[in-house]
C-alpha cells in the first residue's frame, strides 16, 4: 500500500515542461515577403535619394559606404522638409544628414537574418524604428522591416 501511495503522490507532483507561446508559430523574418531592400550610398545627391525613395514608397532609406557597409539612414520625410524649408541644397550628400548607426561595445549590433524568428524581430522593433535584414556575414542588406510588416503578417494569417 505504501508504494501505491508513493506513486500516487509522485504523479499528482508531475509537471509537463512548459514553452514559452510563440504568437508567430514558429514563422520568421522572410516569412513576411519583404520587398527588395533599397539603399543608397553616402555620396548620393539627396534630390536622386528622395526622388528614388519616393518611387519604391520607403519612408527611410538605408545609407552604405563603398563596401555597401551600413553605416546608418535617412528618414525621408524629415530631409523633403529640410529641403522644401531651404535648409537643404539638393546637390547635398546623404550623408549629411543620416542618422548614424550606433556601435560600440555596450550596444553591439543585432544581426537580424532571414532566417531570425519574427519574436527576435518584436524585440528588436520595441526599441528601432525599423530592422535590416541582411546576410548572416552582413554582407549585403537583403530588406528592411518595420513594426507594420509583424502587423500585417498577424493581420494576414489571422493570428
Amino acid at each position: 500500500m505504501a508504494t501505491a501511495t508513493a506513486s500516487t503522490s509522485s504523479a499528482s507532483t508531475f509537471q509537463p515542461l512548459q514553452f514559452p507561446e510563440d504568437k508567430y508559430r514558429g514563422a520568421v523574418v522572410e516569412d513576411l515577403q519583404l520587398p527588395p531592400a533599397f539603399s543608397t550610398f553616402s555620396g548620393e545627391t539627396i534630390s536622386r535619394a528622395i526622388e528614388l525613395a519616393y518611387e519604391r514608397d520607403f519612408s527611410h532609406i538605408p545609407v552604405l559606404n563603398r563596401d555597401r557597409k551600413p553605416l546608418g539612414y535617412v528618414d525621408v520625410a524629415k530631409l523633403k522638409e529640410k529641403w522644401e524649408a531651404g535648409q537643404a541644397n539638393p546637390d547635398d550628400k546623404v550623408s549629411q544628414y543620416m542618422t548614424k548607426f550606433k556601435r560600440s561595445p555596450t550596444e553591439p549590433y543585432t544581426i537580424i537574418t532571414p532566417l531570425s524568428p519574427l519574436s527576435e524581430l518584436e524585440e528588436f522593433l520595441k526599441n528601432n524604428i525599423f530592422a535590416l535584414v541582411t546576410d548572416s556575414g552582413r554582407k549585403f542588406v537583403l530588406a528592411v522591416a518595420t513594426s507594420q510588416d509583424l502587423e500585417n503578417f498577424v493581420t494576414r494569417l489571422g493570428l
